[in-house]
């Protein structure tokens, strides 16, 4: 009986191609190949099929680029395309609590693997400074699991990374994990004190710290154009064979247990339960304790226990096993505030920012970026002084009716007056304005909505705002303009990738720190690396 593999097989490569794009998932195209014995090595082999599919999803990678991948490494064109599904679930924007100034992280794609870079403060440019954070490899397979984080000194830190990334990845987690064949659970570090975590990542990150080989310390961590897939490739696989010699950073417990890191902070009079130092209020406390012979009502649960696991008691459950650095996405409700996610300001993570492109209706979402003043200042010329701003415009439903937010992600200044997540403006999508543009210009207005803009105030929830005007330009630059002071943050849209892909490195900072620097600061940590750096402030 006919199995229909000879209809297929009939069809030209570019017919095979065609179907493959639009099955839209690996799994759905390995299935076709099992529903035949005469299919399977065909489709299997096809460098088209994988090729069509892989560039069918949103976000992948061009097909030379996979190309490239290909011939460079010795993975097959099924684990490339299982890489590239299950990693560009991560593509997005993410970020941290602190520093308020510098906390944007952005992944691009590298060679088999995704680069997370974050963006550093700085003036107008076509290009974007940046330090590298951490990269994700492709293991034989084709799963995610192979991870790098970057230090100082151009330091770079074995682990692992959890292969199974959910369908809609919000928080990433940095975390000490036992042995992958261990049958504890990584959910036991989220329980030990802030304190304790912290320096046991630092003790894991400095016991897995690697050098490249010379020749390859200056190597990029992306293409940034086709020559480059050569020393990337060398590169690749001087890491992977540097994973491996140390056992993907992993350290058996009974080594942790005996290391000055494993004295929990918690018999440290002078820090509390989270690790950090007790202020006079809770030398009081503990004082009214002794003196009235009763307990105070804490935050400790209610059978007596401490809400925290010991560190001890958590090397202990390890025993036998191996304990290193490990990346985990979950999936977990985040809320927000106008686009700017909640954060704990004590846990090691990167939380998502939601990055919509533009539809009907709402074409103006997405990342834009630009500076104040007028004549505007675009991001393919070269102004000194010129503070840029990156802001996230998205649309959110009010009793105001449909409002345009414009969230600012990233500001290049030395000292910042509102950490980023504050907003800069919102406009009243379903009120035009009667405001007229106040300076001379050679564009035409196509569209004006009344709004009001960031003035001073308290944090970036409650900061106080003056009327203005949003104007659309028929050039496509936005112009947000003041009416008081009319003083004008001029936008385009931009393609951070481009922007990156021709930037210039910047040295990282100490590796977990380097993942989320959970030091409030409102002052550019990076200004002593890069001369661009801008200075100034921002106008008000």
């Amino acid at each position: 009986m006919a199995d229909g593999a000879d209809l297929f097989l009939s069809l030209p490569d570019d017919g095979l191609a065609l179907i493959a794009a639009h099955l839209g998932h690996p799994r759905h195209l390995l299935s076709l190949s099992l529903s035949s014995r005469r299919l399977y090595h065909p489709l299997l082999s096809s460098p088209s099929t994988w090729l069509s599919l892989t560039s069918s999803n949103p976000g992948s990678i061009s097909p030379s680029q996979l190309h490239s991948w290909h011939s460079l490494s010795s993975l097959s064109y099924p684990s490339l395309c299982r890489f590239v599904f299950t990693a560009s679930r991560l593509l997005s924007l993410w970020a941290h609590q602190n520093p308020e100034l510098g906390n944007l992280v952005f992944p691009i794609w590298g060679f088999v693997s995704l680069v997370f870079v974050r963006i550093i403060p700085q003036e107008v440019s076509k290009n974007l400074a940046f330090s590298p954070v951490m990269e994700i490899h492709c293991d034989g397979d084709g799963a995610p699991s192979l991870f790098f984080l970057h230090g100082e000194a151009g330091l770079i830190h074995a682990g692992s990374a959890f292969s199974v990334i959910p369908s809609d990845p919000t928080v990433l987690l940095l975390e000490a994990d036992f042995s992958p064949n261990s049958s504890l659970k990584s959910s036991l570090f989220g329980k030990l004190a802030f304190g304790d975590r912290r320096r046991l990542l630092d003790f894991l990150s400095s016991k897995s710290a690697m050098k490249l080989p010379s020749d390859l310390e200056s190597a990029p961590v992306f293409p940034r154009s086709h020559d480059d897939f050569n020393i990337l490739s060398r590169r690749r696989e001087a890491l992977i064979s540097m994973h491996k010699a140390i056992r993907g950073g992993m350290i058996d417990c009974t080594i942790v247990e005996s290391s000055p890191c494993s004295s929990s902070l918690s018999r440290n009079r002078s820090f509390d339960g989270d690790g950090k130092k007790k202020t006079i209020s809770s030398y009081v406390k503990d004082g009214i304790k002794q003196l009235i012979g009763r307990s105070i009502p804490s935050k400790s649960n209610t059978n007596g226990e401490n809400k925290h696991l010991p560190l001890n008691e958590f090397l202990k459950m390890g025993s036998g096993d191996s304990i290193g650095l490990s990346l985990r996405a979950i999936h977990t409700r985040v809320t927000s505030y106008r686009s700017w996610p909640n954060m704990h300001e004590n846990r090691f993570a990167l939380y998502k920012l939601p990055l919509n492109g533009p539809e009907s209706g709402k074409e103006f979402s997405g990342l834009w970026g630009g500076s104040f003043g007028w004549p505007p200042a675009l991001l393919g010329q070269e102004k000194p002084g010129k503070a840029l701003f990156l802001l996230l415009l998205s649309y959110e439903e009010t009793d105001m009716g449909l409002v345009l937010v414009g969230t600012k992600v990233l500001e290049g200044t030395h000292y910042v007056l509102h950490p980023n997540g504050s907003s800069m403006f919102i406009a009243k999508m379903e009120e035009p304005s009667t405001d007229t543009f106040p300076w001379e210009m050679e564009m035409r207005v196509s569209c004006s909505f009344s709004g009001e803009g960031i003035s001073s105030g308290y944090g970036f929830r409650y900061p106080g705002s003056k009327p203005g005007s949003l104007f659309s330009l028929c050039n496509g630059l936005l112009a947000f303009v003041w009416r008081e002071s009319k003083a004008v943050l001029a936008l385009e849209r931009i393609n951070l990738s481009e922007m990156v892909t021709q930037g210039e490195q910047v040295p990282a900072l100490p590796a977990v720190s380097n993942f989320t620097y959970l030091t409030k600061s409102y002052s550019n940590v990076f200004t002593g690396f890069q001369s661009n750096l801008c200075d100034t402030s921002t106008p008000r």
